[in-house]
């Protein structure tokens, strides 16, 4: 798997694109944070929610985001301050986005969070809706790609599949945050998660200081 580090997109004044699939496991907030940090590195998100991930943000946040692409990408562009353009959101089965084909796919992946039932579609190559597909193409394409699990306890199915991914290139980055850097607040364990997701993709952060650094 290639890295992602900044460079210039096909939209002028954008770094690469960077695809963040939200999926139904809990964890929405490490997603939507992540997707927040991607817009003001100024990287182009193209976002894909499940059916599953719709119904846990309404759960674990105080809103429902809307199911429509067009509507949704309006909200978390004036939540995170995007520039026009900058993010876009596809629908569950729009096989004409960009990240259904090798030729338009973006310069990495992210699956945060990631259900089981996703983690089981990606190490078998299923491709039921545009999330999985867009995973098959950035397996195939050797594009980055990170999967970010919360499940408690694992099965073996599970560990199984995470083994065959990590063999294939993925980053399995288990969204288990760590307390070396004494968190003060549940804001503080997300950025965490987000933090190392962005230092898997090459990308400059200031949200947890890396080990060593004072």
């Amino acid at each position: 798997m290639t890295d992602v580090s900044p460079k210039p997109s096909m939209t002028a004044g954008f770094n690469a694109p960077v695809s963040v699939a939200l999926t139904g496991a809990s964890g929405a907030q490490y997603g939507l944070r992540l997707i927040e940090m991607l817009v003001a590195a100024r990287h182009e998100v193209w976002v894909m929610v499940s059916k599953a991930a719709h119904m846990v943000i309404a759960t674990e946040t105080d809103e429902a985001l809307p199911a429509r692409p067009e509507r949704l990408a309006e909200v978390l562009g004036e939540r995170y301050g995007a520039a026009p353009g900058q993010l876009r959101c596809f629908a569950r089965e729009d096989w004409m986005a960009p990240v259904a084909s090798g030729s338009g796919a973006a310069a990495a992946m992210v699956i945060c969070p990631c259900s089981t039932g996703t983690l089981s579609a990606v190490a078998t190559g299923a491709s039921n809706n545009l999330i999985e597909r867009a995973a098959d193409v950035a397996l195939k394409e050797r594009r980055k790609l990170v999967l970010v699990p919360r499940e408690t306890p694992l099965s073996a199915i599970h560990l199984e599949h995470m083994l065959s991914l990590t063999r294939m290139g993925v980053v399995i980055l288990p969204a288990a945050p760590g307390f070396y850097h004494q968190p003060k607040c549940v804001e503080d364990m997300v950025d965490f998660i987000v933090a190392r997701i962005l230092n898997q993709l090459g990308i400059e952060q200031q949200l947890v200081p890396r080990w060593g650094d004072d």
